[in-house]
């Protein structure tokens, strides 16, 4: 995981990179105008945008940019997804209410300060929030750490680290449950995911001229359609093998028989001076991603991916925070990357209070030099030379990005786990379950590493003791009725 911090022209001020013609704006309760067609109809051509809020205030402050505007609301209402040319009518009171019924994306003319018409937006009334649509990049500066070909071991020592042989044996999975990878795509046809993929979405809309000079997109990266392949940065695919691998060349994921919801997010560039692709996706498609894996069913969601608080302006509305508010109130766990900057840094939505925050970890347990730490790391997994899938075959992959998928996949043995016992497990429980579950770190490892390191067959014992003591609580009751 990484991000970018280029300082570009439309930018406020210094700091995180952001499309030049399109902001976020989340509106107060009851004040979206019911007529504002959903992006996704917008994209698929279903439907046109609005040309206004019909807020008389709010338009005036966007046409004294000199801007015309193009409106639509960001996300579908959950019970109209497949009503193609209506995706905006019948929201949920929790899609009202955790603000994704109400946040609408401006597309504004080229030249429009999008920055300072954020902030100015900020000052009305009837705006929650005002955001501009910031890039995400994964790759572009992760960790320099030497390759070794996947080939030179079995892939068996990160997983024997988080005990996954006996977190397996313990419990084996539910193909119920959901995981759903927000990132780049799959390699929908490698042999791992046979038999383990639901059919995802690419929510990736990124046009030409939008991105600095010299970076040259590859690939799908307009509209929204069912096709969530991933033919040139490989990044989720080695998250989703981390997670939901069948075992074929490499350990199984430590999912276990979990079903994997890919939504491509973050399209594919190539930038001045590299060869190998970048992962880059704006805030927009992201959180499309997000909500939509909920909306679909998703019990956990795999976010190796984040925005660096630095980089934002000073009290500036959070990425991501809607969406986030939206898939816990739904009984999602949100699992995040922490990030790569080897230093007590926020990135978001790692450090959402109701997202579990992964660091990395080497074999022997010590905190890589790359993970970035903080108070709101929650724990860590293994990040370091991880065999799992690749877009071609299979690679070593190092990086918080890889240590997340660990966790995600103890989180969704958890909720199978629960599956079994009849029992509900809400995203705060999950998380608690493995914070308290996890291996002390060696007495070197500072503060802000999180409990501890992953340790998946511990949180499943943990999880039946506590049913087991619910149910001699309610047994006993009756019989004391």
């Amino acid at each position: 995981m990484s991000v970018s911090r280029a300082i570009l022209p439309w930018a406020h001020r210094s700091g995180a990179y952001a499309l030049p013609t399109s902001l976020l704006v989340r509106l107060k309760l009851g004040e979206v105008p019911a007529g504002i067609p959903a992006a996704l109809d917008v994209r698929r051509k279903a439907a046109l945008p609005a040309d206004s809020t019909g807020h008389g205030a709010l338009d005036r402050v966007v046409s004294s940019f000199g801007s015309h505007v193009q409106v639509s609301r960001l996300h579908a209402a959950a019970r109209a997804l497949r009503n193609v040319g209506a995706r905006n009518m019948g929201y949920s009171e929790e899609e009202e209410v955790s603000g994704i019924a109400r946040v609408l994306r401006f597309d504004v003319a080229e030249g429009t300060h999008v920055g300072s018409l954020a902030i100015s937006l900020m000052q009305l009334d009837l705006v929650e929030s005002a955001i501009p649509n910031y890039i995400t990049t994964v790759g572009l500066d992760g960790p320099d750490m030497p390759r070794r070909p996947s080939g030179d071991d079995d892939g068996w020592d990160p997983r024997d680290l988080v005990n996954a042989r006996r977190a397996l044996a313990y419990e084996g999975g539910d193909a119920s449950v959901i995981v759903g990878v927000v990132d780049s795509g799959l390699a929908l046809e490698h042999p791992e995911f046979a038999g383990r993929l639901r059919h995802g979405y690419d929510t990736v809309q990124l046009g030409k001229g939008e991105l600095a000079g010299g970076v040259a997109l590859l690939g799908d990266n307009q509209g929204a359609d069912t096709n969530p392949t991933d033919r040139y940065v490989g990044h989720g695919t080695g998250c989703a093998g981390i997670i939901g691998g069948c075992g074929s060349e490499m350990p199984p994921g430590l999912g276990g028989d979990c079903r994997m919801l890919p939504l491509r997010a973050l399209g594919a560039a190539r930038f001045p001076g590299r060869d190998a692709a970048v992962g880059v996706g704006a805030l927009s498609d992201l959180d499309m991603a997000l909500v939509m894996a909920a909306q679909l069913g998703a019990k956990v969601i795999n976010c190796s991916f984040g925005t660096e608080d630095d980089a934002l302006e000073p009290g500036a509305p959070k990425p991501h925070a809607e969406a986030v508010a939206f898939a816990t109130a739904r009984g999602c766990a949100l699992v995040a990357a922490s990030g790569n900057s080897g230093d007590d840094h926020i990135y978001w939505p790692a450090a959402f209070p109701d997202v579990i925050a992964v660091g990395s970890v080497a074999l022997d347990r010590s905190v890589s030099s790359f993970s970035t730490h903080g108070k709101h790391v929650a724990l860590c997994a293994p990040g370091e030379r991880v065999r799992t899938a690749s877009l071609d075959g299979y690679q070593s992959a190092t990086g918080t990005s890889f240590a997340a998928p660990f966790v995600a996949g103890a989180a969704a043995l958890l909720v199978a786990r629960a599956n079994t016992r009849a029992a509900a497990l809400d995203p705060a429980t999950i998380k608690s379950l493995l914070i308290d579950s996890a291996q002390p770190h060696r007495g070197d490892v500072g503060p802000g590493n999180g409990a501890g390191v992953l340790d998946a067959a511990r949180a499943l014992e943990l999880l039946d003791q506590a049913l087991d003591a619910d149910e001699t609580t309610e047994l006993g009751g009756a019989d004391d009725g």
